[in-house]
């Protein structure tokens, strides 16, 4: 069964998630801080990591740095807070996907699907792998991996699978509403998503991500991967 740990403070909220999630199929468990959650999860790892942004002691934001520096595992933020800022900020922390409370649980649940449907279990490797070359960069779908320099590069699994979909329609110009359909699965949502896990893919297969020269933005129409 898939398991979910939901991190939140509010007890209501909470069990309200817990029961909603179980009577969707899921195995879930909770933790009402951040410290709780990730112990959790070092015991025994979630499918998927919910979490709130406004915690007591450590806050959502760190959760979600802390779960990505030792686990590549969904993580979706549930929380209040809408503003621009605070989305951007837990993305570029590490979450893949962020939910504005109050939470309508269908919605949810297919982000989850979602995220699961775009995870690649990476088995053995085949002997012809299609590798895609920019300059120094490698790309392998096949074999989930990614090289700079001969280095292998760390990505979670929705920079892995966006860099995957740029690569193979490489040189041509996909909009951030293809990509948000490719990558996340969904038909409308918030191109934030995109422009900020752009964003932190430069700083990772960019030797200046500040005037990139692979991952390129084509203003008013999208981004392309350019040899």
């Amino acid at each position: 069964m898939t398991a979910v740990l939901v991190i939140e403070d509010d007890d209501r909220i909470r069990l309200a998630l817990l029961l909603a999630l179980e009577d969707e199929g899921y195995e879930a468990r909770g933790a009402a801080t951040a410290e709780e959650g990730l112990r959790s999860q070092r015991r025994e790892s979630a499918d998927y990591v919910l979490v709130d942004l406004m915690l007591p002691g450590i806050d959502g934001f760190e959760a979600i740095r802390q779960l990505r520096r030792d686990d590549d595992v969904p993580i979706v933020v549930v929380s209040a807070r809408d503003d621009t800022h605070d989305i951007v900020a837990a993305l570029e922390a590490g979450a893949d996907d962020y939910v504005v409370k109050p939470v309508a649980i269908k919605e949810l649940t297919a982000r989850l699907r979602a995220l699961r449907r775009r995870a690649r279990t990476v088995t053995a490797v085949e002997a012809e792998v299609p590798v895609f070359s920019f300059g120094e960069l490698e790309v392998s779908p096949e074999a989930g991996e990614v090289r700079r320099a001969g280095e292998p590069v760390a990505l979670t699994r929705t920079e892995f699978r966006l860099l995957c979909e740029l690569a193979e329609h490489a040189g041509r110009v996909l909009s951030r509403q293809q990509l948000l359909s490719r990558v996340w699965g969904y038909d409308t949502g918030d191109e934030r998503l995109v422009d900020v896990h752009v964003g932190r893919l430069r700083q990772k297969i960019e030797s200046d991500p500040a005037n990139p020269r692979h991952l390129v933005t084509l203003r008013g129409l999208g981004y392309k991967l350019q040899r």
